[in-house]
């Protein structure tokens, strides 16, 4: 499987109509091919069984370059998967992206991958931290949409526990930020949290509710 015939298979798929619906509705200054979602993630299931390791990382990068919007998604959906053996290539190259990030739709799927790799080695939320700073409101966003399976255990243990509440304070950091993608990760992250553990979605919204806009409020609070 090599970059091109990747996205021959991609362009086979291709529909002018939806692409054109998906670049007005994205905006982003990019390619776009029209192709569904679930067949991109097909195609990228297909490719993963038929690579080593090696040979995944390699096509997701050059997908990713591409700078074509499904090409993009299918480099995400390339590597994700729970369980990958020396997966410092993978998170490296998860990484190397979030400075591109242009858009919610490309951003999340990155962010699906990366979060497994969050996952299995904990210590690489140092690195995330520093993104909490970035002058670029995507990479700071992704701190949140990347740290989201932490919202869902309902069994935490002390360490998982110790993770919400840093990440908790990365949110409190962010509830003056007036940007909307920024209200809409915090309120996202409360409000997947409260289905597991209210008390501390009420906490925080007793210190820091009154600083977030008022949809970001009501929708961290309406599992609460």
């Amino acid at each position: 499987m090599t970059p091109d015939s990747a996205l021959a298979d991609l362009r086979a798929l291709a529909d002018p109509g939806r692409a054109a619906g998906a670049a007005a509705y994205h905006k982003a200054d990019r390619e776009y091919l029209g192709v569904p979602v679930p067949a991109v993630a097909d195609l990228a299931k297909g490719w993963r069984e038929a690579l080593d390791l090696s040979g995944r990382v390699a096509l997701a990068g050059a997908l990713w370059r591409s700078d074509i919007h499904e090409a993009r998604i299918a480099a995400a959906r390339l590597l994700t998967q729970a369980r990958i053996r020396d997966d410092g290539p993978v998170w490296r190259l998860i990484a190397s992206w979030v400075p591109e990030f242009d858009g919610w739709a490309i951003a999340d799927h990155a962010c699906d991958a990366g979060e497994r790799r969050l996952v299995a080695d904990p210590s690489r939320l140092d690195e995330v931290e520093g993104w909490t700073r970035s002058p670029h409101m995507w990479t700071r966003r992704a701190a949140l949409v990347i740290t989201l399976p932490w919202t869902k255990q309902n069994f935490p243990k002390p360490r998982d526990l110790a993770i919400r509440d840093r990440v908790l304070g990365w949110a409190a950091t962010y509830a003056d930020d007036r940007d909307w993608f920024i209200q809409k990760a915090v309120a996202w992250w409360l409000r997947d949290l409260s289905k597991h553990d209210p008390d501390r979605t009420r906490a925080f919204l007793a210190a820091h509710g009154a600083r977030l806009k008022p949809f970001a409020r009501k929708e961290a609070g309406k599992y609460l």
